[in-house]
């Protein structure tokens, strides 16, 4: 390969940013194979595994079923899938306030996007919009019989949050809500209205993307 064209000599020069995803693997993986390149073994891997979607989740086994990929390869690989979400996570260490549906939306992007079920997730509130808690509701569906407003509000109430976000994602990576994802929010919103626990907003989490429901008038 060309040496201006070598991934490490690219980003020496022109900074991560400008690297494609298939050369920042090639960066981690270090070495093709045979007369494989590194760049060409990584694209490789994103064509078989429907890309960054495809491998967030992968164990080192699930990797080294592709040619070319060994245990030091596989291990390098999860190693910086964790290290990613780890340093997201430091994004929110500490006192978190929620403004708006661009913070919730970035708090859990990372966390939903790539998620093969869906997962519905209640943040609970102070008066000063102070994340007190987030706790997971229910993953797999959001059937009204699975999201009771018993099961959110008892949470809430013993956490003595003065408001709640319902988030949840949808697998096929489109935010666009459903006429159930609206039943459930308004069914939430009314008992919440009754209990006195105000339901601020419902987010739904895509791949990259979100809609709020609240924003939309929905309920």
């Amino acid at each position: 390969m060309p040496v201006e064209k070598r991934p490490r000599e690219k980003i020496i020069k022109y900074g991560s940013n400008s690297l494609s995803t298939e050369e920042l693997i090639a960066l981690v993986i270090r070495t093709g194979y045979q007369s494989i390149t590194a760049v060409e073994l990584a694209n490789n891997l994103m064509n078989k595994t429907d890309g960054l979607k495809g491998i967030i989740d992968l164990t080192p086994e699930e990797f080294m079923k592709y040619k070319g990929i060994g245990i030091a390869k596989s291990t390098q690989l999860c190693a910086v899938i964790e290290l990613s979400k780890r340093i997201n996570s430091c994004k929110f260490q500490g006192e978190i306030i929620l403004n708006s549906s661009s913070d919730v939306a970035s708090l859990l992007m990372s966390e939903l996007r790539h998620l093969k079920q869906e997962h519905l997730y209640v943040i609970m509130l102070d008066v000063k919009n102070k994340m007190i808690a987030k706790e997971l509701i229910s993953k797999g569906g959001l059937a009204s019989s699975v999201v009771h407003p018993r099961e959110v509000f008892k949470k809430a109430i013993k956490k003595s949050c003065a408001s709640i976000i319902i988030v949840h994602n949808h697998p096929s990576g489109n935010p666009t809500p459903s006429q159930n994802d609206v039943e459930v929010s308004k069914r939430l919103s009314t008992a919440g209205d009754i209990i006195g626990i105000e339901v601020l907003d419902h987010i739904i989490i895509g791949d990259g993307k979100f809609i709020s429901l609240k924003e939309r008038n929905l309920f």
